[in-house]
Parts: C-alpha cells; sequence; structure tokens
C-alpha cells in the first residue's frame, strides 16, 4: 500500500475539494491511500516550508514561496512528468498569471489547482437599499462610504498587517524583476487613497483578514461593501438572503489586483513521488476542476471552469463577475528573499494606513528592505559578490 500525506489550509474552499477527491482516487486506484492535514491561513502564507516537507508528500502552498523552493530543490519540477502539449495547455487553461507564478528559474514548481486575486463583494440587498450601484472607481468607492455613513453603515477594507502590505502591493505594483521596489510618488499616491478608504471603513478592519471580513458580512447588517479583498467563491454560493456576490476591483479600464491562489506540490523529500505526481494532475485537471473541485467548496485555477455556466450558476456567477481582474491581475515578485521581505514590511504598511507612520517613511524602509531581499537568496549573494 502506497500512503500519501498531504498537507492544506485550513478552510473549506482548500480542504473540502482535496478530502472529497479521496474516495474516488482510492476506488480507481486501490493500492494508494491518502490523508489530508491542515494548517492555519497564516502559516499557509507565512510559515516556511522547509519545516514540514519531510513529513508530506504532497503540499498546497502559496505561489511567492517559490522562490525559497527553486533556490533549495525543495519540490519536484513537474516538467519532466509532462509533455509539452500538456504543459501548453495547462498554461492556456490557467485563470490569469496563475501558470507563471509557479514558475522559477525555468522549471514548474507547483500546478495551479485555485486562482484568487483581490475582489470587490457586496450585500446586495444591503446596496440597493441604499439605491446604490456597484462602484467602478475610487471615487465611486468614497461616495458609497459616505453614503453608507449617513445611513448608520459602513465600507470595509481588510487591513490586518498581511492584507495591508497586499493593498500596498495592489496600488503600486512594483515589477517582479526590478532591482528596486516603486518610486516614492507611487507609494505616497498609495497610501494617501488607502488612508481615505480606511478612514470611511467599518472600525473593525484593522483587525479582519477576508475570512473574518466576510464572517462578519454574513452574520451582520452594517458592513455594505468591500473594495479590495481576496475573494471566496463559498461566500457567494450561500443560498440566504445574506449572500454575498462579488465584482471586479473598483479600478478604471482592465486594471486588475494582487494575485493569489494555491498550487499543489510534491515535496522532494517523497519516497513516493510518481503516484504524488499523478494524483496532483488529477485535481488539475479541467474535468475535475469544474466538477467535483466546485462542488465540494472549491475555487479552481482552471480557466474553462471559471467560464462554466453551471459552475456560475451554482455560485452566484462568483467567477464570471470577477474574471476581468482575475485575468489582469499582478504578479508579485517571486525570489528567495521576497517572503521575508514582505513579513518585515507588512506591519509598517498596516500603521501607513493607519497614519502612524508616514508615506515617505514607508517608501524609505521598503526600498531599503526590497534591495536587501534581493540578495538574501543563494542566487542574490552571488550577484552581490
Amino acid at each position: 500500500m502506497t500512503k500519501l500525506r498531504g498537507l492544506a489550509w485550513d478552510h473549506r474552499r482548500c480542504w473540502g475539494p482535496l478530502e472529497a477527491s479521496v474516495p474516488g482516487w482510492q476506488a480507481s486506484h486501490p493500492s494508494v491511500e491518502i490523508s489530508w492535514d491542515r494548517r492555519s491561513l497564516h502559516a499557509f502564507g507565512e510559515a516556511p516550508l522547509e519545516a514540514v516537507l519531510g513529513a508530506y508528500d504532497l503540499v498546497v502552498y502559496d505561489h511567492p514561496f517559490v522562490g525559497e523552493i527553486a533556490e533549495g530543490g525543495l519540490m519536484v519540477p513537474f516538467d519532466e512528468h509532462l509533455s509539452v502539449e500538456e504543459k501548453a495547455f495547462f498554461e492556456r487553461d490557467s485563470v490569469g498569471k496563475s501558470w507563471q507564478s509557479y514558475q522559477r528559474q525555468g522549471r514548474q514548481w507547483a500546478l495551479p489547482i485555485d486562482a484568487a486575486c483581490q475582489v470587490a463583494s457586496y450585500r446586495p440587498d444591503l446596496l440597493s437599499g441604499l439605491g446604490a450601484i456597484v462602484p467602478s472607481s475610487h471615487r465611486d468607492v468614497l461616495a458609497l462610504g459616505r453614503a453608507a455613513r449617513a445611513r448608520g453603515k459602513w465600507i470595509a477594507l481588510p487591513l490586518v498587517p498581511t492584507d495591508a502590505m497586499c493593498l500596498i502591493l495592489t496600488f503600486t505594483n512594483p515589477p517582479a524583476d526590478g532591482e528596486e521596489f516603486v518610486e516614492r510618488a507611487a507609494v505616497e499616491r498609495a497610501v494617501g487613497e488607502l488612508r481615505e478608504l480606511a478612514e470611511l471603513a467599518h472600525p473593525l478592519s484593522p483587525s479582519w483578514n477576508p475570512i473574518l471580513c466576510y464572517d462578519h458580512m454574513v452574520e451582520e447588517d452594517d458592513v455594505v461593501y468591500v473594495p479590495f479583498a481576496f475573494g471566496y467563491v463559498n461566500y457567494a454560493a450561500r443560498t440566504d438572503p445574506r449572500r454575498l456576490a462579488f465584482a471586479d476591483v473598483p479600478r478604471p479600464g482592465a486594471a486588475g489586483a494582487l494575485l493569489g491562489g494555491a498550487g499543489i506540490g510534491v515535496s522532494a523529500r517523497s519516497a513516493n513521488r510518481d503516484a504524488a505526481i499523478a494524483y496532483a494532475r488529477h485535481l488539475g485537471s479541467p474535468q475535475i476542476q469544474r466538477t467535483s473541485y466546485v462542488g465540494a467548496g472549491g475555487q479552481p485555477g482552471s480557466l474553462q471552469a471559471w467560464r462554466d455556466g453551471e459552475v456560475n450558476a451554482a455560485t452566484g456567477n462568483f467567477f464570471a463577475d470577477t474574471l476581468r481582474t482575475i485575468q489582469a491581475s499582478y504578479l508579485r515578485p517571486t525570489h528567495a528573499g521576497f517572503l521575508a521581505f514582505f513579513r518585515d514590511c507588512a506591519p509598517r504598511a498596516a500603521a501607513a494606513i493607519a497614519g502612524e507612520l508616514s508615506a515617505d517613511e514607508l517608501w524609505s524602509y521598503l526600498e531599503r528592505r526590497y534591495r536587501e531581499s534581493l540578495g538574501s537568496g543563494p542566487a542574490g549573494r552571488r550577484r552581490l559578490a
């Protein structure tokens, strides 16, 4: 008996379709046994991967880890296990830059089974109660925020440090392979606009990540609209009156927002690589992604699934209504030092948006710390030598 052990993050969007896939896979592969463990959302996004790879064959992880993975050879590249035609198909069928986000040093380190980015969300019943429409610009959001306050309601903006830093990245779009972060003026403009939103946002916003924000929105009746937060299809698939609807971010033209999502990788320490890779490919196939994966609460990485009429009918049109944003989504840097840069900068991003740190002080720290991050991995140290 081959036993595969996998590590997911603790939300139904992730573990739901993984656990649901096990009985069917084991029925057609009776010599393979699969079990899934879970870890917190924070650990998924920020905890070092190397510490868990010895215990797991399969790990669902966030793409900013790919720089460290490539530098350390921590995962099995999929390149030798996919034909040229298969790789081209996966790339065409991925949403936005999801496929590209797991590439580093010319190799593919994961299959993107989940796709997400920052999108807008709202309570349709509360928005219509204000006689308002979904905003399409920053000015529209401010107008809605003032109208909501006049009626005893709020807009919201998840602003825990991790999400605050994600907002800074969305509003500045630093180049993925640049030697510098961004110009001072871009950070000043981003902080200024985010402060305007924060001033009108629900007072609990600084303590919310997207999940806590959405939980509040469906449990209470005081948050009308959120302009930027990572989307979760589970809240759109609800059937009660407090369900959420999702929309493109309030940015003009084809502007997107920060890319998130999750990929499935195979540990380089796995003794069962072939079985793990076969199972990962199964999860990433369009047929699974647009059927049982969505049916179990998943948010697929397959473009076919995002465009599928039945999938959208079952999920409140979540995918069709946010597709423009994710197709134009921003792929953050993925060099080996980026995660440490992100962790160090996140509290300062939150402080700047809260008015506790000047925009100029934030820019100075971002710029210095970003330069340092480029030299923190083995490749960076060789470049600086």
